[in-house]
């Protein structure tokens, strides 16, 4: 992968847990990473907030503070003792806000003023669900500040210690926002076209890459799936068209980037594994529940359920530390 050699195929995928009270990984977080750890394994965090205005969810860490930087790097220091590579997932989630989490209880900054639909529920600070903020479309001269924090949060992940960042650029959140047709509806540079659509994408990628190095960093992308209204016309398009101008780049600064994390839909993901099309494979939710999944995948052994009611809550250890590894698990059949 790039410049590092993997012992195996399996990633941890970057999942929000909310465990990150006010902002700031805590012990949980040593502990939660090092346990899914192995030798020359990959591991990606959880969305990290770039800057103030990126929040979306109760007790995310972010990366644009010094005290952020000083705790994520006892997180990389625990996942470097154990072997493993660790790529920190850099995040806005734009519109999937709500004031509550905005500076000032302003609203959510977009490439739009749509809202997103009440088919959809924003998780609100003490566990209920509420409908989304309407957003704030930015204007043009605001969105070199935008890329600006992109740019400082990878520099801070580097600093910290990281191995690379992973540019969260899928799943309806603010970058999607403005690759997707269904969302942009914006009548400057940054709307219209496939070319425009793509362009916020691009001014991040080279503002992080002219920064820390095109081989520590990484990009997931979504063109298929349609998650918090974020849908195209033609999403086969839109994906050739980010595919088209990475490579181009990629020319260009003359350096591969790591990888490209591409969600697709399940039955999708599983035939591109059985054709040879992916190199690796990240899974979420039964790395959640299996901290040794690596190890239970390789002896084809039972895996673990996980309970969906402990995802996002803030307890340190139930739901987040406490699930057993193979041995333990042993001991209580």
């Amino acid at each position: 992968m790039g410049k590092f050699n993997l012992s195996h195929r399996v990633v941890l995928a970057p999942m929000t847990r909310c465990r990150g009270l006010n902002g700031i990984p805590q012990a949980a977080h040593v502990e939660y990473y090092a346990q899914r750890s192995t030798p020359a394994g990959l591991l990606i965090t959880e969305g990290t907030l770039i800057s103030p205005t990126s929040s979306g969810f109760p007790h995310v860490p972010g990366i644009y503070t010094e005290e952020q930087v000083e705790a994520w790097r006892n997180v990389v220091d625990a996942v470097h003792a154990k072997g493993s590579i660790i790529f920190c997932q850099l995040w806005h989630v734009g519109r999937a806000s709500h004031q509550v989490y905005q500076p000032n209880g302003d609203l959510p900054i977009s490439s739009t003023s749509k809202a997103i639909s009440e088919k959809w529920k924003v998780l609100m600070p003490h566990g209920s669900f509420g409908a989304f903020s309407e957003p704030r479309a930015l204007n043009t001269s605001e969105i070199s500040q935008v890329v600006e924090h992109y740019r400082q949060a990878a520099i801070n992940a580097i600093r910290a210690g990281f191995d690379g960042i992973e540019i969260h650029g899928a799943h309806g959140y603010l970058i999607d926002q403005f690759l997707k047709d269904g969302i942009n509806d914006r009548t400057d540079e940054y709307g219209g076209s496939l070319e425009n659509r793509c362009r916020f994408l691009m001014e991040v990628l080279k503002a992080v890459v002219s920064s820390i190095g095109a081989e520590r960093v990484a990009l997931r992308i979504s063109p298929a799936i349609d998650f918090l209204d974020a849908f195209d016309s033609d999403p086969l398009g839109l994906g050739l068209a980010v595919i088209e101008r990475l490579n181009s780049f990629q020319r260009e600064v003359g350096t591969k980037l790591t990888y490209l994390h591409v969600t697709q839909p399940r039955d999708l993901g599983m035939e591109a594994v059985a054709q040879g099309n992916a190199d690796l494979v990240s899974y979420g939710r039964l790395f959640i529940s299996n901290p040794d999944l690596v190890l239970r995948l390789k002896l084809n052994a039972p895996l673990a359920k996980y309970n969906r009611d402990t995802f996002y809550t803030n307890d340190p250890v139930v739901g987040y530390t406490d699930y057993p590894f193979l041995a333990k698990a042993n001991e209580t059949d």
